[in-house]
């Protein structure tokens, strides 16, 4: 299995880390690669909601990484399942207040397909890419 994780400590509160991270519409401005996105249905930011995400894929392509948010504690927890595109991992973000501000935890973790084995590695790399750019959630939200 790909697994990735990092955590980094940002200075505003669990509830507003939260309700940024939950409205996928805010990817485009802390996440590199997401090229669009849009909430293709349910309610922003809530259990169910399903984000139709177009990313820069290998060679700069376009591909589709789709998600669903699965569970959706705020200011605790906030989980997805990607449910389109070649790899389908799943991400949760954790939140705990610290010192004043708020330390996320965002892991990624994929169950590939036999088929896809051979590519564990690069799955891996990738993910760990993604969840690296917890940094630049802290400059977004602490710019804010």
């Amino acid at each position: 299995m790909a697994h990735a994780e990092s955590s980094i400590t940002i200075n505003r509160p669990a509830l507003e880390v939260y309700r940024f991270l939950a409205d996928g519409l805010n990817n485009t401005a802390w996440r590199q690669g997401v090229q669009s996105i849009s909430l293709k249905e349910g309610n922003a930011g809530e259990l169910g909601a399903v984000y139709s995400q177009t990313l820069t894929g290998p060679r700069g392509r376009p591909l589709q990484g789709d998600y669903r948010i699965t569970e959706a504690r705020p200011g605790h927890l906030l989980a997805f399942e990607v449910v389109a595109g070649p790899a389908r991992p799943t991400g949760t973000y954790t939140l705990a207040e610290a010192d004043g501000g708020t330390t996320v935890n965002f892991s990624l973790d994929a169950k590939l397909p036999v088929l896809m084995r051979v590519l564990d590695s690069l799955v891996t790399k990738t993910m760990e890419s993604e969840v690296a750019q917890l940094s630049r959630l802290k400059q977004v939200l602490e710019s804010r």
